[in-house]
C-alpha cells in the first residue's frame, strides 16, 4: 500500500476516536427522536457508516 494511502487512513481513524470520544456523543445525547430513533444512534451509524465508505474508495483507488 502507498504511504499516502496509509496516512489518509491513519487520518480517518483519528477523526473516529475524536468522533466518537465521550464528550463529543454526550452533544448528541438528548431526549429529542428523528424518526423514531434517538439522535445520538442516528449521529453514531452516521460516522460509522461514512468512515466505512471513505475507507472503501480509498482502498479501492488503491487497487486500480
Amino acid at each position: 500500500m502507498k504511504q499516502r494511502h496509509q496516512q489518509k487512513l491513519v487520518i480517518i481513524t483519528m477523526v473516529l476516536l475524536i468522533g466518537l470520544n465521550l464528550p463529543i456523543l454526550l452533544l448528541f445525547d438528548s431526549a429529542e427522536a428523528v424518526m423514531g430513533f434517538p439522535v445520538i444512534y442516528i449521529y453514531i451509524f452516521s460516522v460509522w457508516l461514512f468512515s466505512i465508505l471513505l475507507s472503501f474508495i480509498i482502498i479501492k483507488r488503491y487497487h486500480e
